[in-house]
């Protein structure tokens, strides 16, 4: 028996005109002075720290087009004030040491115990190598002499 088609509804536009809009917005290149996104902040050293939220609203390039009407697309950035940023926290040697371990625990061979440079799939649960005899090149994993349980990446 053939599947009955159901008819989608069709998917009502939000428009919201640009002075109704909860935060301002800037177009892009015309963003004053003093409001950055959150990867610029990054980028300067600092976290968002002590703002409460976005300020404002930098338009994505698609609503450059509609300067009337207010950007709801998710491609949209959230715009924060650089005096209310803080600088970043620096993580402590042993955060890096259990941040290592975890990575070791993903790039480590249950069979062989090589650790690689990048993560194994967890579907085979071992290397290439080691699920089918597929040689494995000698510069994707630590070559190291010391036992498998004191391997650092870092």
């Amino acid at each position: 028996m053939p599947r009955r088609r159901t008819r989608r509804r069709r998917r009502e536009v939000r428009r919201v005109p640009r002075s109704d809009a909860t935060l301002p917005e800037f177009d892009r290149g015309a963003v004053p002075e003093g409001l950055v996104t959150r990867r610029q902040l990054r980028d300067m050293g600092l976290s968002p720290g002590g703002n409460d939220g976005p300020v404002a609203i930098l338009r994505c390039k698609w609503c450059g087009y509609r300067p009337q009407w207010a950007c709801i697309h998710p491609t949209r950035g959230y715009l924060l004030r650089v005096d209310l940023a803080v600088p970043k926290r620096v993580p402590t040697l042993a955060q890096e040491w259990a941040l290592d371990a975890a990575m070791a625990a993903r790039q480590t061979c249950g069979d062989c115990k090589r650790r690689f440079y990048f993560c194994l799939s967890k579907k085979l649960g071992c290397c290439i190598e080691c699920f089918d005899g597929t040689p494995v090149d000698p510069s994707s994993y630590f070559a190291s002499s010391a036992p498998a349980a004191h391997r650092l990446a870092a």
